[in-house]
Formats: C-alpha cells, structure tokens, sequence
C-alpha cells in the first residue's frame, strides 16, 4: 500500500513531535500511560492469541513502533501472569500498571488507566496460543498439496529488507489461485498458525460483516446509522449513514485525522465514550478523510441493529466460524464493543480464505453470507477520493491505477505491512504479512505486479 501507508504514516507523524524534540525532554505522564497501555496490549495478543516469546515480541511487534512510544516501550517492564492469562506494565509509582486480559472469546482487552489490580483475576481457564492445523484439505481445512507449491522468486526476495521497500519486514506471504495455495513462506517465528495483529485490515472485515447485518436485515447502508448519541433528529450527525462511515465520508472532526485512537488502543477508553462526541466539520458524503472513528462507529451501529445477544460473538459466528478462520480473534472494549478498525489478530492463511470468499462474492462452500452484489458495492467507488494511485470503496483499497496490476484489483491494508490484495480477472489472492518498522513502506503494488507476472 505505498501511498495508503505513506499516507497513514504522514498524518501520524504530522501530529508526533519530531525525533530530536522527543528525545530532548521526557515523556509525560499520559504518554508514559499510553506506552504502558501499548506494551501490555501488544504483548498480551502476542503470548496468549500468537504464542509469541517475549524475545520474539521486543524484536518484531514491539519495534520501530510510533516515534512518541519507542524509547519508552523498551525502557518498560512486562509482567506476563500465566494463570490469570494477564500482562501488567508498571509505568509510574503512584499508579497502578497497565493490565491487558485474555478471553476466549475476545482476545485481550486494555483495562483504562488507573484500573485496579484487584480486577486480574485468580485464574483463567481456556487454552491460550495457536490451534494446530484443521483436518481436511485446503480452504476448508490446513492439508496443501505438495504439488500445487511453486517457488515464486517475487515471493522470496519479498523478505529482503530492502526489494520492496527500504527496511520493511516480511513475516508471512500467501498466494492464493483458483482457490488452491500455490506460494507460502515465513520468517523466522512465525508460521501457518502464528498471527499478528491486522492493524487497518479489520476496517475490511468490519465492512463485511455490515454486509451480513445488511444481508440479516439489522441494518442498511442508506439510512441514518442507528448511533444512539444521534438519535434525535435535530442533531445532524442524525443524517450520516452507514455507507459514509464505510467510505470514510462521515464529515467528523476528530483531533487528528482520524488514524490515531490511542485513547482506546491503548489507554483502555470505550469505543462509545471516544468516537460518537465528535462535531460535523463537513456535509457527510463531501470528504474523504481517513479515519478509524468512522469504522469503529460503524461497527458500533451493528450493536444497535443486531442486538446485543447476537452482536456479542458476531464476527466469530457470522464470519470466523463460517470460513474456517480458526486463528482469528477480534478484540473488544471492556464495555464488548468490538475495536474493529485495528484491533484483531489472525493469520495468513486465514486472511487468504477471506480473500477468497471475496473473489467468491461473499459464497462460502456453496452458502451465500453477502448479500448478492456486496463485493461490487464495496469495490466501487462513490463521491470524494483519498489523493495518489489508489482508490476507496467501502472498507477496501482499490489498486486500479498500478502499471503491471488489473484494474479489478482492490485490497486490504493495514499498518506495518498488512496486505489481502483479491484480483478477480486472475483468480487470485495474495496476503502479505508485515512487521515493518517506523515509516518504512511495502510497495504492495509492485509486489501485486510481479506476482502476477510469474503466475500462470
């Protein structure tokens, strides 16, 4: 994604002090909270959803992260509790640490700052780490055939740091055609069943499964979007509709540009406290201005139309389950709302079924999730246009503008190097797992043209 992630990264860092200032005075007492908050969430996916070493995470998932949080990160300590399936990072003397919990059923949630310690419980039962393989074939279960594997030299030079970009780091590529696996390879430490987080990614999975609370009939994309902060109809966030949050349309200000959520991400905020507050600032449908506030309110207004019983486990129900997606967890806020602009782990293999049930039109082993046309509507673009060579439907990229790329392409980006880029005039799914420092950028399009170019 070079300009997405170029793009992300330029607005982060336009709000981030630079390097040399940061250095020269110490963190405050929020921002030494949020690197806390940072450091136990990120470690707590890692051991408990990935079954990462803490080794392995300092080097890979707790490096070259934003500027503002690198230097203290490393200065502070994890307590990994394996009976209470925890992590605590103490941050200041006269505070309790940060704490992160893991479930079964929503991965690790970020306790607010300030959360006592007395909430860590005694003992969490429930097996933490990656699931084996699934019995049967591939996609439905993890056999690949020996046969189908090729070796792509695209695929390979993919992890040298500097092929498609200077610095990057590669942990996972799938390549998927006619539904069969024909490239995969790994970094060291990771593998099949090992995840990272996805990062941007989830926006593309919260814009399916607004799909499967269209198809259920909970919600619909051109009527106001039941946000309960906006129900009365002489606010006029009343008038913002599903379809502007999924195209990032909504017209809210937000105190950057809307990419840096720390206060949920990290500092253990609700997801309903932190993004229906926001003033309009332009006519929804008029601007384009990417945002995780306009996903995480998206998502937030399936709760209202789904209902809570059904909202509760919903992406693992309505999406995980269906498509044998048995690495896949979507965090939530201590109040259950799913934080599904970034926050979920899975793995390569697992985005490589959904990038396949997208070329599918939404039909998974003969049964339609999506209703009919969805992948169309999501890939099509309406109104304003983020600027540079790549498009925006609706939760997805559109790579329709790269020398060497179809013009169908359309994609999945997330930070660090997350990438399920579906071409549907060749039948193919490439996935693209990365843990790229700093501002380094995978060229996903590049990537996207040589794979191609080698495929038969």
């Amino acid at each position: 994604m070079r300009l997405t992630h170029s793009f992300v990264w330029l607005t982060l860092c336009a709000t981030a002090l630079p390097v040399s200032a940061q250095q020269a005075r110490q963190p405050s007492a929020y921002e030494l909270a949020l690197a806390a908050g940072y450091k136990a969430t990120i470690t707590c996916g890692a051991v408990f959803i990935a079954g990462r070493t803490e080794a392995q995470i300092a080097a890979d998932e707790l490096h070259g992260i934003y500027p503002e949080f690198d230097s203290s990160v490393a200065k502070l300590a994890a307590t990994i509790n394996q009976r209470a399936k925890a992590v605590t990072v103490a941050f200041a003397a006269d505070m309790p640490p940060r704490i992160a919990l893991w479930s079964a059923a929503t991965g690790c949630t970020t306790l607010p700052v300030g959360a006592s310690t007395q909430l860590i419980p005694a003992t969490v039962a429930g097996t933490t780490g990656p699931a084996g393989p699934a019995k049967g074939a591939w996609p439905r279960g993890d056999m690949v055939a020996p046969k189908s594997i090729q070796t792509l030299e695209p695929v390979s030079r993919a992890f040298d740091a500097n092929s498609y970009g200077k610095g990057t780091k590669t942990t996972g590529v799938v390549v998927v055609k006619a539904n069969q696996i024909i490239a995969e390879q790994y970094a060291s430490g990771f593998g099949p069943f090992v995840a990272n987080r996805t990062w941007s990614v989830a926006k593309s999975i919260t814009g399916t499964l607004a799909g499967m609370a269209v198809k259920a009939g909970a919600v619909k994309v051109d009527q106001p979007a039941p946000i309960t902060a906006w129900a009365d109809p002489r606010d006029p966030r009343h008038a913002i509709t599903l379809d502007n949050l999924l195209r990032m349309a909504s017209g809210l200000h937000s105190d950057t540009a809307g990419n840096r959520t720390d206060a949920i991400y990290f500092g253990g905020s609700g997801v309903q406290e932190n993004v229906a507050q926001w003033p309009l600032e332009a006519r929804p449908g008029t601007r384009f201005r990417y945002a995780n506030n306009d996903i995480l309110l998206a998502m937030l207004s399936l709760r209202t139309g789904l209902g809570e019983a059904r909202y509760r486990l919903f992406p693992q129900s309505a999406l995980f389950a269906k498509l044998g997606m048995r690495h896949s967890v979507a965090e939530a806020d201590l109040r259950g709302d799913y934080i599904l602009s970034s926050r979920m782990w899975t793995t390569a293999r697992d985005l490589a079924r959904f990038g396949q049930f997208c070329l599918n039109d939404g039909v998974w082993n003969g049964e339609r999730l999506l209703p009919t046309g969805w992948v169309k509507y999501v890939t099509t673009p309406s109104g304003p246009q983020p600027p540079g060579a790549f498009g925006y439907g609706a939760t997805f990229w559109l790579i329709n503008k790269s020398p060497g790329v179809p013009a169908d392409t359309f994609s999945a980006n997330g930070s660090r190097g997350q990438y399920v880029v579906m071409v549907p005039s060749r039948d193919i799914v490439i996935v693209r797992r990365g843990e790229d420092p700093g501002n380094a950028s995978f060229d996903i399009a590049k990537f996207t043209a040589d794979v191609l170019a080698v495929v038969k």
